[in-house]
């Protein structure tokens, strides 16, 4: 990459072992592991202190994500001084079932945890023929979802979605939610890690169930629950058009197929985030490929993108 100030900012990958991971994030994303099996998360943009993004190319390489956020505030545009950085982007490998749980808004995260909530949304990268992802609930009112939940009838009581590849889902703050065995998926969500666990099928991690978080689950999940077939929006198969997917309080999505040439020019008065989730080709003459996720500086100029390609983009909202 051409070290240009305020260019494209490339950043690595760093892989999370869970106890329901698989290895197609090491065998088809090419990323880089000691280990083969049980690679459930790969933390792709983040700036927190679990992973700080490596910058890998550039006028900024060999810097870390929360280096440029403190010390180049005209890359991102940021509105106040001290914020946090606003984002956390993932890939997930699911080859087995992940939890049932669900996360707090805002003010119930703020009051309990002394943090951001979380929202979070879904762009399924691969999946088995016949999907389904869990997400919502069946319960008419709390007492019949308290019920459900001490009786464990989750049969009855988790909403079971149809999906296939490139759908995407918006997750809000109060929705029970699961990712199912098989589905590989983009996650773009709020820079929090505040998880309520309500079912784990009774498995155990090192010898002992993981902990679940009852209380504070039925304390936040939205009943009745409105999520639906209809709320699963499938991406557009025209080539060289830029759709928005969703626009919430703490982010905007896109997703753009490009075969050929294409011109985004300027989406938003912040960064962008952008994964390459399909093919190769280059952003104003710097080459991109699949699984590549890099930061767009505030102002720089999207004029002409070019190859055969998808690329999923994300902007944060300010306050």
């Amino acid at each position: 990459m051409k070290q240009v100030r305020n260019s494209l900012i490339p950043l690595k990958p760093v892989l999370v072992s869970r106890v329901w991971g698989g290895k197609r994030l090491k065998t088809e994303w090419g990323y880089e592991s000691e280990k083969d099996e049980g690679l459930g998360e790969c933390w792709a943009v983040s700036c927190n202190q679990q992973v700080d993004s490596l910058v890998t190319d550039g006028f900024y390489s060999g810097k870390y994500l929360s280096q440029l956020w403190k010390e180049e505030p005209q890359l991102f545009g940021k509105k106040e001084k001290d914020a946090e950085f606003p984002l956390l982007v993932k890939m997930i490998d699911a080859k087995g079932d992940l939890s049932i749980q669900v996360h707090p808004d805002d003010a119930y995260a703020g009051k309990h945890e002394h943090s951001k909530g979380k929202r979070e949304c879904w762009y399924i990268l691969d999946c088995p023929e016949n999907a389904e992802l869990i997400v919502g609930n069946n319960a008419t009112d709390r007492e019949e979802f308290n019920r459900m939940i001490k009786e464990k009838k989750w049969g009855q009581l988790l909403k079971r979605i149809p999906v296939k590849t490139g759908d995407f889902l918006q997750i809000e703050p109060g929705t029970l939610h699961a990712i199912t065995s098989g589905v590989e998926l983009l996650e773009v969500q709020q820079n929090s890690d505040v998880t309520y666990r309500i079912y784990d099928y009774d498995r155990q991690e090192n010898g002992k169930p993981r902990e679940l978080h009852l209380r504070q689950g039925m304390d936040v999940a939205i009943v009745p629950d409105m999520f639906s077939e209809k709320s699963v929006i499938h991406t557009a198969g025209r080539d060289n058009l830029l759709q928005k997917l969703v626009s919430t309080p703490d982010y905007t999505i896109w997703t753009i197929g490009i075969n050929g040439v294409a011109s985004i020019g300027r989406l938003t008065d912040s960064f962008l985030i952008c994964s390459v989730i399909k093919g190769s080709g280059r952003l104003n003459g710097i080459e991109l490929e699949k699984g590549m996720h890099f930061i767009v500086p505030n102002g720089y100029p999207m004029d002409r993108l070019e190859g055969k390609m998808r690329i999923n983009l994300a902007a944060p909202v300010y306050d």
